[in-house]
């Protein structure tokens, strides 16, 4: 029997429901991340300050249906826009979708847990300033969310001894 490929294997983006394409989204934050750009060298810079709408528990929206009325420059991604936009962290599965790249072991589509991301030290959770408490963003000018992360995956844990198996 053959195995069937995953949604995001399987089909393009355009092709994808709203839902599929929504749960691409592996819940790390860091999209929603501030990010400064040289205006003479046109170099992108991370920083660690979250955008106002930004949970920095949960690591998502406080408000992903509205976030436009509340911040107007938020990007609404779309295929096109992954093919447009450089400022997508490496380990974005939009990002690593659109580059025919596998999804990591921490994205709640492969773990089947939405809170791996935050164990494995993905997400955001723990590592940013509030918009509001940052001051200036170039004082909070930071590599990691444009890094891929390294992390190492949960050791499996040994089987239980158990009795010998009944004939």
């Amino acid at each position: 029997m053959s195995a069937t490929l995953p949604f995001w294997k399987a089909k393009p983006f355009d092709g994808m429901t709203r839902a599929e394409w929504e749960s691409l989204c592996d819940g790390c934050g860091r999209c929603c991340l501030h990010k400064l750009r040289d205006e003479d060298t046109d170099r992108l810079a991370f920083t660690e300050v979250a955008c106002r709408m930004l949970d920095t528990t949960s690591c998502r929206c406080k408000d992903y249906a509205n976030r436009k009325q509340h911040v107007p420059d938020c990007v609404k991604l779309t295929p096109a826009k992954v093919a447009q936009v450089d400022w997508l962290p490496p380990s974005c599965a939009y990002r690593l979708v659109a580059e025919g790249k596998d999804l990591a072991w921490w994205h709640p589509l492969i773990s089947g847990d939405p809170e791996t991301v935050h164990r494995a030290g993905i997400s955001v959770r723990g590592r940013v300033v509030p918009e509001r408490q940052a001051g200036a963003l170039e004082d909070h000018v930071v590599r990691w969310p444009g890094l891929m992360p390294r992390p190492k995956p949960p050791t499996p844990q040994a089987p239980t001894q158990e009795g010998p198996a009944s004939p």
